[in-house]
Formats: structure tokens, C-alpha cells, sequence
């Protein structure tokens, strides 16, 4: 069944048998985790976009979507051209690049930190540039107790399982009920890739999906 976002925070209480007010002021947070875990666990086509921004000339940094997750793919138009550019880490950045002052046709990109990706080597022009990335999409917390998301109509079981999971960590639950709820957790999670999870494992412009952490 699909959950709304009032009755997902009752099932949770039934199942716990949980109505204190400090556990309810809280039920908000574990369905957050619960839906974080589901994102970093699970690609799906449903969860990727593209938007366009540009570089500036002479600043290395570019700044990412406000609801950007992981990176799949980035481009920018040189001379009318797409051009991709590989993703790699920060360390390679900066030994490709030493010194920012410089600039060239952009190469190479990577996760500067939590608002910006870095370019390699400093660009030289205003490029127009394309993401194509995992975006976070809002929360079932932040919509209205009627209302639902794309995550609690096609995966209740693994967002009602992730939040019986962080609940009963709150609670220090029995041990072997923790383990329980990870376990359907682990097993709602494997239906749920069943629907048509969107990993592609290489292709001609990049090495493959970022490394994401597993909870």
C-alpha cells in the first residue's frame, strides 16, 4: 500500500507501540533517514535531471544544483560543440592543475565540497555547461499529512522498514528487532531495485557512478 505522510507516521507508532511525545516530535527525522538511506542505496531513472548553468571565466569553481546528490554526467559547449569532461577527485584536480591561475578549455571536474564542483584546468571563457545528475527530491515530511511522494507510493515497504529501523535505534531497542527491521529493510530495498534501477556501469564519458557511502 502506499502511505501518505500521516498514515506512514501511524504505522510507525503501531509498530513500535510508541505514542511518547519526545518519540513523536522525532518521527519526522526517521523518515528523513530512511528516505537518505533509500537515495544513496538505490539509482533510479526516476531520480536523475539536467539543468544548465555556466562557468566564469577564471574561477575554477562551479556552483551545483541546490538539490544535487551525485553526479553523473557533465558538459560544456565549446565552439557550438558538447564537450564531456571526466569526473575525478579533488587530489587529481589539484595535481593537474597547481597553479588556478591556469586557465584552458575545461577537462576534468570533481566533488569540491558540499555547494561546488571544481574544474580542471581554470576556465578560460564563460562555457555554458550541462549537469546530469541524482537529485534529492523533497521529502514526504515536507509536504502536507494527505500528501505522498513518488518514494512512499512505489517503495512503502523500504521507507515504513528504514523508519522502524531508525526508531528503534532511538528507542535502544532490543537488539534482535533492530536486526529484524534492517533485515526487511535490506530485503525491501532488493524489490525495489527490482523495479528498474538505473545503474550503468561504464560508458564512453565517464568512469562509471560515483563512489556513495552505504549505510
Amino acid at each position: 500500500m502506499a502511505y501518505t505522510f500521516a498514515q506512514l507516521k501511524t504505522a510507525i507508532q503501531e509498530y513500535t507501540d510508541n505514542t511518547e511525545t519526545s518519540f513523536v516530535s522525532n518521527l519526522d527525522d526517521f523518515i528523513r533517514a530512511a528516505e537518505d538511506r533509500l537515495f544513496y542505496l538505490v539509482d533510479l531513472e526516476y531520480f536523475r535531471k539536467n539543468a544548465t548553468s555556466a562557468t566564469t571565466s577564471g574561477n575554477a569553481f562551479l556552483l551545483l544544483p541546490t538539490d544535487f546528490l551525485a553526479s553523473f554526467s557533465l558538459s560544456i559547449t565549446n565552439s557550438s560543440s558538447k564537450e564531456f569532461l571526466l569526473q575525478k577527485d579533488v587530489n587529481f584536480i589539484q595535481e593537474y592543475t597547481p597553479n588556478p591561475a591556469t586557465t584552458g578549455t575545461p577537462k576534468y571536474y570533481a566533488r569540491f565540497d558540499l555547494t561546488n564542483m571544481i574544474l580542471a584546468p581554470t576556465p578560460d571563457s564563460n562555457y555554458v555547461c550541462e549537469f546530469h545528475y541524482f537529485y534529492r527530491p523533497a521529502s514526504l515530511t515536507a509536504g502536507a499529512d494527505s500528501g505522498t511522494t513518488w518514494l512512499s507510493t512505489n517503495a512503502p515497504n523500504a521507507l515504513l522498514y528504514g523508519s522502524l529501523y531508525e526508531a528503534y535505534v532511538y528507542m535502544k531497542g532490543e537488539p534482535d528487532i533492530i536486526q529484524l527491521y534492517e533485515k526487511q529493510f535490506a530485503e525491501a530495498i532488493t524489490r525495489f531495485k527490482d523495479l528498474g534501477e538505473a545503474r550503468e556501469n561504464s560508458d564512453s564519458y565517464r568512469r562509471g557512478l560515483p563512489d556513495r557511502p552505504r549505510t
